[in-house]
This record gives C-alpha cells, structure tokens and sequence, in this order.
C-alpha cells in the first residue's frame, strides 16, 4: 500500500465503475464473479445516487456501500436477497419507503484496518437520519462460518461471536456498529460457500425518526386503472379525432385514476382520406401523424395529471414501418414501446417490421410493461418484463373476430397467474367502413388478476361490456402482489427452477442469461 495523502468520502458517479471493479474483485477474491456489472451501477446512480457512497484514497476508489429504499412491510424479514433487490433490478426501490436497506459495502484488502468500513456505516445512519428513515436493514454475511460449521450451527456461530468467543470479519464489525441481530436467513445469498449460505438479518434503529402522516401525492398501494373500449368512427382530422380522445381521458381522469390505456391503432380512422392509395401506402401516411399524436398525449397527461398509455401506432425509423406507442408520464416525460411481433397480415398488407426493445417503464406507481397484441401470446416477453420487476402489464389491442379476441384474452389471462401481476387489455368495437383492412372489430377490454385467495376466484377483476363503446376503471392493489409473490398457494415466480432454465433477452447484460 503506497503512503496515504488524501482520504475523501463522497458519492459514487459513473467514472469511478473500473476502479469500483477493481475493489469489488479484490474483496472478493474467494467468491469468483461476485460483483456489480456496469448496468447495476448505473442503475443505482439513476435511481438513488445519494444512497452510493465511496471512499478514495489517493483519489483511487477503495471501499463502497450501495443502498437502496424499500418499503419494507412488503418484505417482512423472511426475504432473500434476490426478492429484496428485485432479482438483481433494484425494481424494489421505493423513494417513499421507510427503510435504507444496504445491497453491499466492500473495501479493499489492503486498505482494512482504516476504520474505512466506520466512515462508510457512518455516512449511512447519517443518510437515514436526514431521510428520516425508520431503520438501515441489511442481510449480512458471515464468511468465517465454514471455518466452524462441523462444530457449531448458525445460531451457536452468532452467539460465540457476540461473546467474542470465535471472530468473524463481517459480523463482529456490524456488532461493534451498533447494530443488532433480528434473525438468521437460510438461502439468502446462494452461492456463498463462505457464510454455508447463511446470512444474518442485521438493523440499527434510527432514533430520530418521525413517522409522517399521508399526504397528498405520497406513493399509493393502490392503483387505479382507466381502460377505454374505443368505438371506431370516421373523423374529418386529426383535431376532431383528439376531442374524443381527450373527453375519454377527462372522464377516466374524474375517477382519479393513475393510468388510462388506449387501444392498438386507435387512430386508424384517420386512413380513410388515404383509402385510394394501397394498404401498405395509407398506413405511411397515418404515420406522418404519429409525433403530432405524441405531443398531444403528452399535453393531456399533464393537464390531466394521468399517465397516458397511448395505445399503438405506425412509425417509421430508417425506412422501416413500426408498431409503436407511448408512456406519457403526469410528468412530462415519455417513453416509447415497439410491438415485437408482427402478425401475418400486417407483415403482409402493411409491410411491419418488429421492434427490438423490450423493457419496463417506471412510473409514480411503480414499473409497469405494456405488449401491442399479438406479443401477449409470447410468454417469454410477460416473463422478461417480470424478472424486471413490472406490476401491471398494459396490453392495448385490435381483432377482428372472437376467435383473434379469444387468443389475447386467454394468453393475457395466463400471463397474470404465471407473472403474478395485474394485465389490463383495451380494444376497439364497431366497424370503419372507409378504411381498407380495418373493416369490423370485436372487443371486450379486462383487466385479470392473478388467481389466489387475495384475488377474484376467476381472476378477473372488471370487465367492459362486449363490443360496446364505455370506459372501465378498476383497482389494483399493489401491495397483495407482494404478499403473493411470498405466501402464496402457488408460487409461480418464486418457485421457478432457475438452475434448470432461464427465459432472457439475447443481449448483453441481461443478468436472467446464462453463459
């Protein structure tokens, strides 16, 4: 170790990830491959930077502590370490929780000894204290545990290193830090042969605390669905077009609703002052609207304070003609989704491509996924979506006929029980006698439920009329999603076998894909 000039303390930004590898490699020498890719890190830095703290020495990163918010009644201390970091997404983060909950702190080898781990614990009860957070939890390893493991069992292992009968590096530190042991967790961590994969449930009580009321705009448990069965009609322009769609989103946005969902290719009607040109030529032209379209959403959810999902759309991006839409955020912020498979017939009359992007949007209530139609009938994607954390899958559509109707509703339907989420699906009614390949529609929107005692006993929680123009507003509650994801009848998430299979994106950086 070179002669110490300067220590400093201080958040982590994105420069510091290769000397932060280097850290982690080093204090983690007996656990080949434990440490954070480069996507973690720069999710922790979007989503919490404040909770990312780092010591350097010589201006060179040597110790780390990462951290996260949770709300942590959805937890419970029966929790593994892939539940609590959303499998590895950080998903679980809640800027409104009341727990700092610690994902990791490390030092180099070298650099123990100098009291860095202190000024990293300290810089964190200092963190929960100015966010008035109730407590720090963390699961904690204890690494000399295999030393002893034929002589003693967890509970005797902890209590002779209180007694500081035997020494453990991890442990005996968290002690002398003035946190206290709750509980022992058998399989927090799989693969920590050190800790025999044990972990010790770890919390320091924040004194200061100051449990605060509800306020207005606080996240919600609770969240409210707006789906609109859209009726297809002829409208003269665009502006005609968007003062029904803004009456639908007034009228969902009266019921104090968190999101409204559109359905695919709502804007179609828009087609018929192209219906002499051919399919493939008309629906470029109804993309020529589709940034106009946009900005108006965007308008609405702000004036109406409601996020927008837009339904689907044409787009065109380097000569290529896509299925996409729009989360339109209360905020101001926007998102777009790509329909990842495209029909026979929309390959063949209007020249789709599929897009390439699947992922899940955060918003004020939580991360959410949304699949164009046919995509649904994919299970692979509701599963990406899920190991993403997603709560509610939105599913805006457009069939023809029952039997296509048929198809979403079940495959939907399915996706809630196997994801253990909350998936809405919108479509259009009536008929559009101007357009070409647009001719009759059949819809009936719903938003299903998983199946389980907390839920409807047929897994449907509200559903529209069939092949009626109306609105549907439903609630879905976030917070029994989590006591199911754990307490369940059935497990479908928690119970995967993962070791046997895995479902992932072909790309770099998906942590579900196995090498």
């Amino acid at each position: 170790m070179e002669p110490i000039d300067t220590v400093e303390l201080r958040q982590l930004n994105l420069g510091d990830y290769e000397e932060l590898k280097k850290s982690m490699i080093e204090a983690y020498s007996n656990w080949p491959g434990a440490y954070w890719g480069e996507l973690h890190f720069q999710k922790l830095l979007k989503i919490f930077p404040e909770g990312q703290l780092a010591v350097l020495v010589n201006d060179v990163v040597v110790g780390c502590a990462l951290s996260i918010i949770v709300k942590y009644e959805l937890f419970g201390d029966d929790h593994t370490y892939q539940e609590i970091t959303g499998n590895y997404t950080f998903n679980t983060h809640n800027p409104k929780g009341n727990v700092l909950y610690g994902i990791d702190v490390f030092i180099r080898p070298d650099y123990r000894g100098l009291r860095i781990g202190r000024r990293l614990y300290d810089a964190r009860k200092e963190l929960c204290e100015n966010l008035n957070l109730k407590a720090i939890v963390f699961g904690g390893r204890i690494p000399n545990y295999h030393l002893h493991a034929s002589e003693v069992t967890p509970k005797e292992f902890i209590q002779k290193v209180k007694l500081r009968e035997l020494y453990d590096p991890t442990l005996t530190f968290q002690l002398s830090n003035d946190f206290h042991v709750k509980k022992i967790l058998k399989g927090y961590m799989p693969g920590d042969k050190e800790s025999k994969e044990y972990a010790v449930l770890l919390q320091w009580d924040n004194i200061y605390y100051q449990k605060t009321s509800d306020k207005a705009g606080a996240h919600k448990s609770v969240v409210r669905i707006g789906l609109i069965q859209w009726q297809m009609r002829l409208y003269k322009d665009i502006g005609e077009l968007f003062t029904q769609v803004e009456y639908f989103v007034d009228a969902v946005s009266s019921y104090k609703s968190d999101f409204v969902l559109f359905p695919e290719f709502f804007n179609a009607p828009l087609m018929a002052d192209y219906n002499h040109l051919s399919e493939a030529k008309a629906i470029r032209k109804l993309a020529e609207y589709t940034d106009e379209i946009k900005e108006r959403f965007t308008k609405l959810a702000i004036s109406y304070n409601i996020n927008i999902i837009t339904g689907s759309m044409p787009a065109v991006k380097d000569e290529k003609l896509y299925n996409v839409g729009f989360v339109c955020r209360r905020n101001g912020t926007s998102e777009m989704y790509e329909k990842i498979h495209v029909t026979p017939d929309e390959a063949k009359w209007w020249g789709l491509s599929g897009g390439n992007t699947v992922e899940v949007f955060e918003t004020d209530c939580g991360p959410i996924g949304v699949l164009i139609c046919y995509d649904v009938e994919f299970p692979e994607l509701p599963r990406i979506l899920a190991q993403q954390g997603m709560n509610i899958l939105f599913v805006p559509f457009l069939t023809d006929t029952q039997n296509g109707y048929s198809r979403v509703r079940y495959c939907a339907r399915a996706r809630a029980i196997e994801n253990e989420c909350y998936v809405a699906i919108a479509g259009s009614v009536g008929n559009l006698p101007k357009v070409e390949n647009m001719d009759i529609q059949f819809a009936q929107s719903v938003v299903f439920t998983p199946s389980d005692f907390s839920f409807p006993a047929n897994g449907i929680k509200a559903e529209a009329t069939a092949n009626t123009e109306m609105i549907l507003v439903a609630d879905a509650d976030l917070d029994l999603l989590k006591e199911l994801h754990s307490f369940g009848a059935v497990r479908n998430l928690k119970d995967r076998r993962t070791d046997l299979y895995s479902v992932c994106l072909n790309k770099q950086g998906d942590e579900n894909c196995k090498e």
